[in-house]
């Protein structure tokens, strides 16, 4: 290509009825290059916090399966990923510098000759999405752990965290988050949820425990845990089980307690007693659950909020199990199985079962606006779906 002059230049700026007065003196002459018609490049466009993740040499990632939106992430976030189309075309120009760069740069050659590498009409745009974790858990339960007796037939895939990177569309550290707060634990390497009976019986051996020697429920041993219940189940089990239903800490002597969660322990016990039965009369219920849990501990209904719900308008009051973990993970899709359960909802009873839809600074009163109508029934603000639901 013959390099233009600056004659030529000035030419063609009186053809287009410019004035070189209220110009950069500096002008761009731009020539396409060999490989510029390839379409092998692709633009992302990135926040100031994701841009200075790469400029520190850390990695982003694109996750997703064949049938899965693609979304990319960060260590700890994750984005969706959307093209957005620009009615102007942009150019890859290696080298190019910017009116700022100029002005600083006062020794610019009059004309700079700059050769394009690429083109495109689209770029990709990214959006801050909630971590798609529903998947973790179900993976994890195609085959729960039901301890070391088990002679289940292993007929399904294990997963170890590397696995579970490319299977979930979620930040790593969303992910150990989440393992975290299902209560997975690493066995022989892979992760692994308890089987919900073998869970319980591990809590029963430990709350036992903790009854027949007056212990505290802020106050439990771990080294006397591991002697006492060592010859029936794994001391990694027992610790485990500590973990996921207590707080550990070192006290001034070195020696590890557990201060233990009187909430968690009374919902899983309210989780054993109602998997069995369809609809549980309430008080019945109630007395039975007391009953259940260790002493000195108090049942309340508010322990089981995402968990089971109380329907106030049969005869008796009745409960029944309905597990937040059970409902689908895409907002509409959730919405409408929620009113095919129940047709009018109050913001009491529908935030458990919404609360994790909210995104990044999103209310669920916000949320309640968009995907429900509001009605007064007997003084009292509900929600009703508004769409027709099948």
């Amino acid at each position: 290509a013959t390099m233009r002059s600056r004659a030529e230049v000035d030419a063609t700026l009186q053809t287009a009825k410019l004035n070189p007065a209220e110009l950069l003196p500096v002008v761009h002459c731009l020539s396409f290059g060999p490989q510029a018609g390839t379409g092998d490049c692709c633009l992302l466009q990135l926040e100031p916090g994701l841009c200075a993740e790469l400029e520190a040499g850390r990695s982003l990632v694109i996750r997703g399966e064949k049938d899965e939106q693609a979304v990319l992430c960060s260590k700890d976030k994750t984005y969706d990923m959307k093209i957005a189309d620009t009615s102007n075309m942009l150019l890859f120009v290696p080298g190019c510098k910017t009116p700022e760069e100029l002005n600083a740069d006062q020794a610019s050659c009059n004309i700079i000759h700059s050769q394009i590498a690429g083109f495109s009409n689209n770029y990709w745009e990214l959006r801050r999405c909630r971590p798609k974790l529903k998947k973790l858990r179900k993976l994890l339960m195609e085959d729960p752990y039901e301890g070391p007796d088990s002679q289940k037939d292993q007929t399904f895939a294990k997963y170890t965290t590397e696995d579970l990177l490319s299977l979930i569309q979620a930040s790593e550290e969303e992910i150990l988050h989440q393992l975290q707060v299902i209560d997975a634990c690493k066995i022989e390497g892979y992760w692994r949820i308890l089987e919900f009976d073998y869970e319980m019986k591990l809590l029963n051996h430990v709350t036992q425990l903790i009854d027949s020697e007056s212990w505290s429920l802020s106050k439990v041993p771990l080294r006397t845990c591991l002697e006492e219940l060592g010859p029936l189940e794994p001391p990694e089990m027992i610790e485990h089980i500590l973990l996921s239903y207590g707080r550990k800490y070192v006290d001034d002597a070195g020696e590890v307690y557990f201060e233990m969660h009187e909430d968690k322990i009374c919902r899983a016990i309210a989780q054993m007693l109602l998997q069995n039965a369809v609809k549980f009369n309430l008080s019945e219920f109630q007395e039975v659950w007391q009953q259940s849990v260790p002493e000195g501990m108090t049942t309340r209904l508010d322990q089981l909020k995402g968990l089971a719900l109380v329907d106030r308008t049969s005869r008796p009051e009745t409960i029944f199990l309905l597990k937040v973990e059970d409902l689908p993970e895409d907002n509409q899709e959730r919405f409408n199985s929620l009113f095919s359960i129940r047709e009018k909802w109050t913001e009491v009873d529908i935030t458990p079962y919404i609360q994790d839809l909210c995104a990044e600074k999103q209310t669920v009163g916000a949320l309640l606006t968009k995907y429900a109508r509001s009605s007064m029934q007997n003084g009292v603000k509900v929600y009703n779906s508004r769409r027709p639901v099948s």
